[in-house]
């Protein structure tokens, strides 16, 4: 038999992020959507008070100072997450990316404690002018100069990048390798002699933090800057990719959605006209009863995925599903939600047209729909429907 209930620690923590993010970081949302930026001070005391719970690098391990979680444990928290804007979660519960666990020596207490901890804020640069979802073919390169490596190229759409006190680039070490060996990830300084933002890029949503284009000309950095091994950059990236995607993605697409929803069914219940809620006609119930099935749907796909993960199973294609699934499901749930509430839905008043626009990004980055579903398809036309040989 198939037990899947919670256990009532995982039950007590996904309460408990419910709760603050239900009155600690919602009540934020609009002064960071009407001034495109995080209270300073207010973020202060949020920020604080979610470190004291425990609720900052949950993703990351104990032994580091986060949180430990399951994959499973981390996609249940970021559904909890997705129910505010990406700019809050950011600067609240902390961007800590997982690859940092490969900082050894110096690195470990110059980049990876302070990040978990909080004091420092890192970027990841892999995106180009020319490299979105193939980021194999990346231009930006790094050379070995004597007892330096010296970067050239460019990087745009950097969440944070304007604001990093350091930057994870990627960049091509072995032109002819490649993905095969040939990509490298650096830890470069903000300040670095030729780094800097060239600039930031308006957005039509997830306002509150910077999208910057980051120049790199000779920028000069020492030796042992490297993270991780010359070479495995690659792979660094590929093997942290697929816990983010299920739980930035998968898991906080369901939690957006099931926000949604709820604002939905209330307004249905209580919006009257011809004399009855509007709740009672066919057409609005088939709103409601499409957005539970799929957000249903979804949250299943990312559960079954985040286990399996767990489990130390391969979920590439897993994750390229659920990528599709639960970036389209938002947009479509959201979308119906405006429908029900109608004119008012489509006022700034409503926190649905923030998420319209917030949506719509997750069918593009960290790979698009199409690229994704071109994956799924390859790995169902070589194994079938047993994604787990994929």
């Amino acid at each position: 038999m198939i037990d899947f209930s919670l256990p009532e620690e995982s039950r007590l923590l996904i309460d408990t992020v419910r709760r603050f993010v239900e009155t600690e970081v919602q009540p934020l949302e609009t002064e960071v959507e009407e001034t495109a930026r995080v209270p300073a001070d207010k973020l202060a005391t949020v920020k604080s008070k979610a470190q004291s719970l425990g609720l900052f690098a949950m993703n990351m391990p104990e032994e580091v100072g986060g949180g430990g979680l399951s994959c499973v444990d981390h996609c249940l928290v970021e559904e909890e997450l997705g129910k505010t804007s990406d700019a809050l979660i950011r600067r609240v519960f902390g961007q800590v990316y997982p690859m940092l666990m490969a900082c050894k020596g110096d690195q470990r207490e110059k980049y990876l404690l302070p990040t978990v901890r909080g004091e420092k804020i890192c970027a990841m640069a892999i995106t180009e002018p020319g490299a979105g979802s193939d980021a194999a073919s990346i231009s930006t390169t790094a050379r070995l100069d004597g007892d330096e490596w010296v970067i050239n190229g460019t990087k745009h759409f950097i969440s944070d990048g304007d604001i990093a006190d350091y930057v994870i680039v990627m960049a091509l070490t072995d032109k002819e390798k490649r993905a095969r060996g040939g990509i490298t990830l650096f830890l470069v300084d903000k300040g670095t002699p030729g780094f800097k933002v060239a600039r930031t890029q308006p957005m039509m949503g997830h306002r509150g933090y910077g999208h910057a284009e980051l120049a790199f000309e000779d920028c000069r950095i020492p030796a042992d800057a490297v993270l991780g091994e010359v070479g495995g950059g690659f792979g660094l990236i590929m093997n942290s990719v697929q816990e983010i995607r299920l739980a930035h993605i998968g898991a906080r697409a369901v939690g957006m959605a099931t926000r949604a929803l709820d604002l939905m069914r209330r307004y249905a219940a209580d919006r009257q006209q011809f004399g009855k809620p509007i709740g009672d006609f066919q057409m609005v119930q088939k709103l409601i009863a499409d957005s539970a099935i799929e957000i249903f749907g979804v949250k299943m796909m990312v559960l079954n995925t985040a286990w399996e993960l767990d489990q130390g199973r391969d979920v590439r294609t897993k994750v390229s599903a659920v990528k599709i699934a639960a970036s389209e499901m938002q947009g479509r749930v959201v979308d119906r939600a405006i429908q029900v509430f109608g004119g008012m839905g489509f006022t700034k008043e409503m926190p649905l047209e923030r998420m319209y626009r917030d949506a719509r990004v997750t069918r593009i980055y960290d790979g698009t729909s199409e690229i994704h579903r071109m994956l799924v398809a390859r790995a169902t036309i070589k194994h079938g429907f047993d994604f787990l040989e994929a």
